[in-house]
């Protein structure tokens, strides 16, 4: 009997009454293989599929999703809804639905997120002790930057502008409303709280050094910091001199995220 070929369907999952358009990439080789979820952030111009392939090639099987109200997704776009749509999205993975059909580990999901996604990932993984393991890449901390906005017009006044002008992939949303899900969200949504809930489990935080999206002093730094204080010992953290998409570093990204990944959760067995 021949041992089973790489292959790349495209899935369908849900969320809220919304279907979201997802990539798979199935690795060669018998199953079942571990999970590996990543999460775009806003509005998701970088989606990191060479993550995707590059974790398949070391025996994980990766999905890449749309949130609700993204890139042709049903529904409409909030931070509300892209958490939400995470969570279900990582339960339906482990579902027997999903993971007994393409041949998958439901007991071996991990979440991999850049910038929002990295919040979201976060957020996703302290409330579902089933997740393994959970990597923050220049990972966009909202309370923090909810207490920015709060406390300067100004600074609230360039959010606004910041998030209209990343609107044309998204449905159903402005700046304005953005910013102020966000600052009513205000602490519940600071990534700080989440030490107690991810204390058993493997987290790697990865920061930038060249970054004006998630500047290391607010979204990186501090949140190293309380972690490891509180403690967390199995927290790993990695800090990068380049951009908020890593350009000038994705293979150095790939290699970190697969090393952090095989030391918590292999993938070939």
């Amino acid at each position: 009997m021949l041992a089973p070929t790489a292959r790349t369907p495209m899935v369908t999952l849900e969320s809220g009454g919304a279907r979201l358009p997802a990539v798979l990439h199935l690795p060669a080789g018998p199953g079942p293989h571990p999970i590996v979820l990543l999460m775009h952030g806003f509005p998701g111009a970088e989606r990191n599929f060479d993550l995707a392939q590059s974790l398949r090639r070391w025996g994980y099987a990766t999905v890449v999703f749309h949130y609700r109200g993204s890139w042709g997704a049903e529904g409409e776009w909030s931070w509300a809804n892209a958490l939400e749509d995470a969570r279900n999205v990582s339960d339906a993975v482990m579902g027997r639905d999903f993971a007994g059909v393409y041949d998958l580990d439901p007991h071996r999901l991990a979440l991999v997120g850049h910038s929002m996604g990295g919040f979201v990932a976060l957020m996703t993984a302290a409330a579902n002790p089933s997740i393994r393991a959970v990597v923050s890449v220049a990972g966009f901390d909202f309370g923090p930057v909810a207490a920015l906005c709060r406390a300067d017009a100004a600074t609230k006044a360039e959010y606004v502008e910041g998030f209209d002008a990343e609107l044309l992939p998204l449905r159903g949303t402005s700046g304005a409303a953005l910013v102020s899900e966000m600052m009513e969200a205000g602490e519940k949504w600071s990534l700080r709280r989440l030490a107690p809930h991810l204390a058993d489990r493997p987290t790697l935080l990865i920061g930038t050094g060249r970054d004006s999206v998630t500047p290391a002093e607010v979204h990186h730094h501090p949140l190293v910091d309380n972690f490891a204080t509180y403690p967390m010992p199995r927290l790993e953290h990695q800090f990068f001199d380049t951009d908020h998409q890593l350009s000038d570093h994705r293979d150095v990204l790939a290699d970190t995220v697969r090393g952090f990944l095989g030391r918590q959760m292999p993938g070939h067995q």
